[in-house]
C-alpha cells in the first residue's frame, strides 16, 4: 500500500508540475515560459519525485508502467 501511495503521489506531482507548466506556456504565449521552460519543468518534477519517492516505489511515475508492474505483482 505504501508503494502504491508513493506512485500515486509521484504521478500527481508529475502531472501537476509538467502538464501545468505546458498549460501556462500555451495560455500566455507572449510572456509564457516557452518550450525550454516546459522541458525544465518536466525534468525538475521527475528529478524531485525520484529523489523524494524513488526509494519507496522505484520512481516509475508513469501510470501505464505502474499498472503493468502491479498486474505482474512486481510492485
Amino acid at each position: 500500500m505504501k508503494k502504491l501511495l508513493a506512485e500515486f503521489i509521484g504521478t500527481m506531482w508529475l502531472v501537476l508540475g509538467g502538464c501545468g507548466a505546458a498549460v501556462l506556456a500555451a495560455g500566455i504565449p507572449d510572456i509564457g515560459i516557452g518550450l525550454v521552460g516546459v522541458s525544465l519543468a518536466f525534468g525538475i518534477t521527475v528529478l524531485t519525485g525520484a529523489y523524494a519517492l524513488g526509494h519507496i516505489s522505484g520512481g516509475h511515475f508513469n501510470p501505464a508502467v505502474s499498472i503493468g508492474l502491479w498486474m505482474g505483482r512486481k510492485i
